[in-house]
């Protein structure tokens, strides 16, 4: 699968999903790093056909307002250490991907992973 790991995301999660086998963008690898417009992030979605992964609930209204982006995946687990978040998600990973095979927006708290309409 390939995702886009949005700014408020540490860099650490996008390298350990790549280390699993997966394509992985984070936001500071763009041109304008954490900087980008959430709009660019969509279009980048939506062209690249890659899963945003985000803790920012303004992804959520565009996806159910404007269908982008491509997939979402929110990370509702509220604040949480780099460790915890990256031992939280690599186990909840291969769930993901079968959701994303039926659903384009899942959600992940820390006691749930939800698969969302």
């Amino acid at each position: 699968m390939k995702f886009l790991i949005d700014a408020q995301l540490p860099r650490r999660l996008a390298i350990a999903i790549q280390a699993v086998g997966h394509d992985v963008i984070h936001t500071l690898d763009l041109p304008n790093g954490n900087a980008t417009p959430d709009s660019q992030i969509n279009n980048l979605s939506v062209e690249d056909e890659r899963i945003v992964v985000t803790k920012d609930s303004d992804f959520v209204d565009s996806f159910y307002l404007s269908g982008k982006p491509y997939k979402l995946l929110l990370i509702s687990t509220g604040n949480i250490t780099n460790t915890e978040l990256v031992n939280l998600f690599l186990p909840q990973l291969l769930a993901m991907v079968e959701a994303f095979e039926e659903s384009r927006f899942v959600e992940l708290s820390r006691t749930a992973l939800i698969i969302r309409v």
